[in-house]
C-alpha cells in the first residue's frame, strides 16, 4: 500500500524540483534590480547636491548667504572736457594733375631710346630719334629752290628799276605795270619756299622726341628698330606727373553746405589720407577745389585735393580713404562712445551714483569721432558714466568698480586686480580665468555669471544649484556641505 501511494507522489515531486530553481533566480533579479535603481537613486542626488570642496564654490556660497551677487563689475569713465576735431571720411582715387602719351608726330623707324623705364624725367629731356634722313633731304632741296626763287626775284626787280629811271617816250606804262606784277609774283614764289622748309625744319625737330612734362616715364610701349607713325593710338610712352598729385573722392550732398560754409575764404581745408584699411595715415594736403554740379544719379559731389608727394608713396589710380577735416570743437564736454546705449528712453548712459549704484541718465549728443561724442546736456562734467558691463544694468542696480577701472576714456587702463569682500568667511576668490576685457570691466567664469543671475536675494535657489552642478561636471564635488543642506533637500 505504501508503495503505491509513493508511485503516484513520485510524478508530482519531479515538477516542484524544476520550479525552485527558476523562483530563486527571480528572487536574486528582484534584488539586483533594487540595487540598482538605489545606485542609481544615490547617483542623481549626488548629481544634483554635490558638496562643494574648492574654496570659490565655498566662498561663492558665503557670498550669496550675504545678499552680495547683485553687484555687478562695470567699468567706468568720466565725462571730460575736450576738442573734438570734426571730419568728413569717403573713398577717394589718387589721380595725376597731367598725363601725357607721348606719340611720334613724323613716320620712320625708331633709331635710337634715351630714357630709362620709371625715372623721372623733366620738359625737354631727349626720349627717342626718329630717322630723319628723308626728312633732311627735303630740307637741302627745298633750300636750294629757295635759292633760285630769290635770283628770279632779285632780276626782276631790277627790271623794274631801269624801266621806272627811262623816260615816258621810251617805254610804255604798260611795260612798267606787268613787270611789277613779276616781281610781286616772285617775292610770294620765295615766301612759299621760305614755309616749306619751316614745315620740313619742324618735322626734323619733331625726329628728335623729347619730353613735353615732368614726370615720372612708364613702361616703353615699342623697341628700336620699329617704324612708327603719328596715327599710332599706342605712342612711345607715357608721363605721369607725380609730384604734386590729386585725389578725387566724393561726397553726399547734405555735407556741402557745411563745406561751402568753411571753404568762402578760398581756405583750403586740410585733408588726410589713409591706407585701404584706414589704420595707417599716408599723407597730408589741402581741398583744392570743389565740382560745379552735383551727380543726380548718386546725390554726390565730387573733391580735389592736392598732395606733395615728396615721398612718391601715392600711385595714380590707387583706392585711399580721405578724411576731411571741416573744423575742430574746442573745450566741449565730451562722452565716451562705449557709454552711449539706446532703448525705451531714447539715448541714455547708466550714471554710477555715490552709493554704488547705477542710475539712466537721458542724454542729448552732438557730433563726435570714432572715441567720444559731444555733450550737449543731460550729465555735468566729471560724472562718471559706465563704458562696459551694462548688460544685466538696470536702474537701481549694484554694482562693484575695480580700483584701476575709472578712466578718463573708454578702454584705457590695465588689468583689475581681485577686490576683498570683507564678509563672512574672508575674502571672494575670482577665477583662474578672469580676464580684464577691453573696457576695464573684469570678466568673469561662468559659475560666477550664474550666480550674478539675480538681484541679490532673488537668486537664492537656483543660481546656487546651477552653481554646484558646474563644479559637479568638472569632477570636483564631495558629499556633505552644511551650506547645501537646504538645497538638496529642496531639489529632493
Amino acid at each position: 500500500m505504501d508503495d503505491e501511494v509513493a508511485s503516484r507522489l513520485q510524478p508530482l515531486r519531479e515538477p516542484m524540483a524544476d520550479i525552485k530553481p527558476v523562483v530563486v533566480r527571480r528572487r536574486r533579479r528582484g534584488w539586483m534590480v533594487a540595487l540598482l535603481l538605489v545606485a542609481a537613486g544615490a547617483g542623481v542626488a549626488f548629481w544634483l547636491h554635490p558638496a562643494p570642496v574648492h574654496q570659490q564654490g565655498a566662498r561663492g556660497g558665503q557670498r550669496f548667504r550675504d545678499g552680495d551677487l547683485g553687484a555687478q563689475p562695470v567699468a567706468v569713465a568720466s565725462v571730460t572736457q575736450a576738442d573734438i576735431p570734426i571730419t568728413l571720411e569717403a573713398l577717394g582715387t589718387v589721380t595725376s594733375l597731367s598725363t601725357v602719351t607721348v606719340r611720334p608726330q613724323v613716320s620712320g623707324q625708331i633709331t635710337a631710346i634715351a630714357f630709362t623705364e620709371g625715372e623721372m624725367v623733366k620738359k625737354g629731356d631727349f626720349l627717342a630719334q626718329v630717322d630723319d634722313r628723308t626728312l633732311q633731304a627735303s630740307l637741302h632741296q627745298l633750300q636750294g629752290q629757295l635759292k633760285h626763287d630769290q635770283a628770279l626775284l632779285t632780276d626782276a626787280r631790277l627790271d623794274l628799276d631801269r624801266d621806272l629811271k627811262l623816260t615816258s617816250n621810251a617805254i610804255t606804262q604798260q611795260a612798267v605795270d606787268l613787270q611789277r606784277a613779276t616781281v610781286q609774283s616772285d617775292e610770294g614764289t620765295v615766301m612759299s619756299d621760305q614755309a616749306q622748309i619751316e614745315a620740313v625744319e619742324v618735322n626734323i625737330a619733331n625726329s628728335h622726341i623729347v619730353a613735353p612734362a615732368d614726370g615720372r616715364i612708364g613702361l616703353r610701349l615699342v623697341d628700336q628698330g620699329n617704324y612708327v607713325t603719328p596715327s599710332d593710338s599706342t605712342g612711345i610712352a607715357v608721363i605721369t606727373e607725380m609730384q604734386p598729385i590729386s585725389v578725387l573722392f566724393s561726397l553726399p550732398e547734405d555735407t556741402l553746405a557745411e563745406v561751402l560754409e568753411q571753404t568762402h575764404g578760398n581756405a583750403g581745408l586740410k585733408a588726410t589720407l589713409f591706407d585701404r584699411n584706414d589704420t595707417k595715415q599716408i599723407a597730408e594736403g589741402t581741398l583744392q577745389t570743389i565740382d560745379n554740379q552735383i551727380d543726380p544719379t548718386t546725390g554726390t559731389v565730387k573733391l580735389r585735393a592736392v598732395f606733395a608727394n615728396a615721398d612718391g608713396g601715392l600711385y595714380p589710380n590707387q583706392f585711399v580713404n580721405v578724411h576731411l577735416l571741416v573744423r575742430t570743437l574746442t573745450g566741449v564736454t565730451v562722452l565716451p562712445n562705449a557709454a552711449i546705449q539706446h532703448g525705451a528712453p531714447g539715448t541714455f548712459v547708466y550714471q554710477l551714483n555715490d552709493d554704488s549704484t547705477v542710475s539712466v541718465k537721458t542724454v542729448s549728443l552732438g557730433p563726435g569721432d570714432a572715441s567720444v561724442t559731444q555733450l550737449l546736456s543731460g550729465l555735468p562734467p566729471g560724472a562718471k558714466v559706465v563704458v562696459d558691463g551694462v548688460d544685466r544694468l538696470k536702474d537701481g542696480a549694484k554694482v562693484t568698480v575695480p580700483d584701476n577701472s575709472a578712466a578718463p576714456t573708454a578702454g584705457a587702463g590695465s588689468p583689475a586686480q581681485p577686490q576683498a569682500e570683507g564678509r563672512g568667511s574672508g575674502a571672494a576668490a575670482t577665477s583662474s580665468t578672469s580676464a580684464v576685457n577691453p573696457g576695464n570691466a573684469p570678466a568673469i567664469s561662468s559659475s560666477q555669471r550664474q550666480g550674478l543671475a539675480g538681484d541679490g536675494a532673488d537668486a537664492s535657489g537656483d543660481a546656487g544649484r546651477k552653481h554646484h552642478r558646474h563644479h559637479r561636471r568638472d569632477g570636483n564635488g564631495n558629499s556633505g556641505s552644511s551650506g547645501n543642506g537646504g538645497d538638496s533637500g529642496e531639489a529632493q
